[in-house]
């Protein structure tokens, strides 16, 4: 998105869009999703939101969290220190 798109001001009538009801909506250019759309469908996730996606356990993350420094960096390091090191399924 460009400085352009984000200094554009909006001509929507966003209190008329708020008082209307579902069923003023007009859906009729919209086609019908279909079964075979939703098995063709690919979840696309930016890669900004991706970074935030690994659930970590609590007391993991507040060990991390504990130690000096930065902790995401941490956890960086620690991953990619065990990746370097061939990610051995023992370690884990």
């Amino acid at each position: 998105m460009s400085d352009k798109d984000l200094n554009n001001t909006s001509r929507t009538n966003w209190a008329a869009l708020e008082t209307m009801e579902d069923e003023g909506i007009d859906y009729s250019d919209i086609p019908p999703l279909t079964e075979d759309f939703f098995e063709k469908a690919t979840l696309r996730i930016p890669a900004s939101q991706a970074q935030r996606l690994v659930q970590i356990e609590p007391d993991i993350l507040k060990w991390f969290k504990a130690q000096d420094g930065e902790y995401k960096a941490l956890i960086n390091a620690v991953l990619r220190r065990y990746i370097e090191n061939g990610g051995e399924k023992s370690a884990v």
